[in-house]
């Protein structure tokens, strides 16, 4: 029996990370907007209700399907390193906590970009609910809570840091109202300049409010802050960003196309997931059977361990991304799973052509982490209107990491932690390039039949919590809510993606509703098996639609490890 409601719609549907952000995504839809113009808002409202672990000024990365193009596209959302950057100075092989993590903000101009190419409404429309709640607060909710408790000396390390998060020295508790008003003013700021524009026109008010981040005031406070404490960003670097509009990548599951981001990001993970396992009788296995839970997590490693080969950003790293989507790149990979014995390590990567980039770092083994060092930032925002417009977006960065510009409220994209500070690794450092994100929403699409946004919260843990959560559903046939809360397992056995890159080998982490047999039986198959409670928050967060295309339903689910709700109609 579900925890949480499914919420069933005919007209749209709108699943975010936070139910105050779901709702200021649904008031837009009923106010007319289109998928685009709620998936904004939601989004920025993201960033002021779960500010903690989504950052106003940090990454946003979306996939979009335009009904009437039939076109399926991802706007990057995701900033690279100043042109200042230095890579020498992470001369003991780390990139260190602080401000020299930052690169080019992103999200602003991502949510902006959307608008103008494929939404109906102005900034203010989609960004007014943001500056309520962060000008006239809302209650403090557990997770927040939690992760500024957890990190409390990581905040008191930036006054500004601590005045907002720390309030009277201490981190809020539960239901205390929780103010920001700096970031309030920030995003007014960018009303207001839209505001002035507008006699121009829609996409001239647009542009203003860019401008306002990207060139004006705000621009001048960013790079004045980095240039009086040893950072990195200039205004040069915010005048010159841009979001890039690509199309999205995707691999068919059976009869199901499954769209997501390029190999800038970790998105393509879950593709290849996919297309090994679609060689399975996974049905067969038996859902969370000891069989299905190995293969699912040899093959999750098999193509983790990809990842660490062979991604990087595009523009300077020759990623082979065509030939690791291949069905015969899929098969061959499929015939390195044991049955019997599970990997010890992190596997080999796949033998394809590549570029010059080959993985530099030693593959150390870390200690095992308690359950609260596991990282676990990010949210999402999926969205299905009645036109059948579809938005998935996975904005993040945290305000703990790296210091919020005094007077904006806003921490520039710390993102860099992403990156390897290794020369030769394909997510090294270098001015301009950008660091191999976590955040990589998706889609799912069958002609006539569904759509399904999807994503999660969780860093390495998120395209393992999707794949889970679409196999529920598309192989054993569960509601969108089901899929979602059922028990869930999670392998660490591969370098992680923050900085100090922990690598725990063996590692499987499973949720106790799992059962002990099972565990036992995967611990006999050589799994270094961890015991999680039931819906622990180190699954993930999984939101996702379902568009039964041909029965006219929308389904909403959310995961009640997280603070994640659904709306409809």
């Amino acid at each position: 029996m579900s925890l949480q409601p499914m919420i069933v719609g005919t007209r749209y549907m709108i699943v975010a990370g936070h139910y105050l952000a779901t709702e200021a995504g649904h008031a837009v839809l009923q106010a007319g907007g289109n998928a685009i113009d709620a998936g904004v808002a939601a989004g920025i409202a993201l960033s002021v209700v779960q500010s903690e672990q989504v950052q106003f000024a940090g990454v946003a990365p979306m996939v979009i399907h335009l009904a009437d193009r039939g076109e399926t596209l991802t706007i990057t959302g995701l900033g690279w390193w100043p042109s200042a950057a230095k890579p020498e100075r992470f001369t003991d092989g780390a990139i260190p906590m602080g401000i020299l993590r930052t690169v080019v903000p992103a999200a602003p101009d991502a949510w902006i970009l959307a608008l103008e190419r494929y939404g109906t409404m102005c900034f203010a429309d989609v960004a007014s609910a943001a500056v309520r709640y962060a000008r006239e607060g809302f209650p403090a909710y557990p997770m927040a809570v939690h992760l500024i408790a957890k990190h409390a000396e990581y905040y008191r390390q930036w006054s500004q840091n601590a005045a907002i998060y720390l309030p009277n020295g201490e981190p809020p508790r539960e239901g205390q109202l929780f103010v920001q008003s700096d970031l309030g003013c920030t995003i007014q700021f960018m009303i207001d300049e839209e505001k002035a524009a507008s006699p121009k026109g829609r996409k001239a008010g647009l542009a203003a409010a860019r401008d306002a981040f990207y060139r004006g005031d705000l621009a001048v406070a960013m790079a004045a802050y980095h240039r009086e404490h040893d950072g990195w960003l200039t205004l040069k670097d915010l005048a010159d960003y841009h979001s890039d509009i690509e199309p999205a990548i995707g691999v068919s599951f059976h009869d199901i196309e499954v769209m997501g981001c390029g190999p800038w990001c970790q998105g393509p993970v879950l593709l290849q997931m996919l297309k090994l396992l679609e060689g399975f009788d996974l049905r067969a296995l038996g859902h969370n059977s000891s069989q299905y839970i190995h293969v699912v997590t040899e093959a999750m490693k098999l193509c983790f361990a990809d990842r660490d080969r062979y991604y990087g950003d595009p523009r300077f790293v020759d990623v082979p991304i065509d030939a690791l989507l291949s069905p015969e790149y899929a098969t061959a990979r499929r015939r390195e799973i044991d049955r019997g014995r599970a990997y010890p390590e992190m596997p080999a990567a796949g033998n394809v052509v590549a570029g010059k980039h080959i993985a530099g770092h030693k593959l150390r083994p870390d200690r095992l982490p308690d359950d609260d060092e596991l990282p676990r930032d990010t949210s999402y925002v999926g969205v299905v209107d009645r036109q059948g417009n579809v938005f998935s977006a996975s904005p993040s960065d945290v305000s703990w990491e790296s210091p919020i510009i005094p007077g904006l409220g806003i921490c520039p994209s710390s993102r860099g932690s992403q990156s390897w500070a290794q020369p030769n690794h394909p997510a090294s450092v270098l001015p301009g390039k950008r660091p191999r994100l976590t955040p990589s929403p998706a889609i799912a699409m069958q002609q006539g039949k569904l759509l399904m946004p999807f994503g999660a919260p969780g860093g390495d843990l998120q395209p393992q919590a999707m794949l889970q959560v679409f196999l529920n559903h598309v192989v054993f046939g569960m509601s969108v809510q089901e899929a979602v809360e059922a028990p869930r397992f999670m392998t660490h056995s591969f370098p992680g993606s923050f900085e100090p890159h922990p690598y725990y080998p063996r590692r499987l982490d499973i949720e106790a509703d799992i059962g002990t047999s099972t565990g036992d039986a995967l611990s006999a198959l050589g799994h270094d098996v961890t015991w999680l409670p039931e819906r622990s928050i180190n699954t993930g967060g999984v939101c996702a639609i379902v568009a039964d295309r041909q029965a006219g339903l929308l389904c909403g689910g959310s995961d009640p490890r997280r603070s994640g709700r659904a709306m409809g109609w």
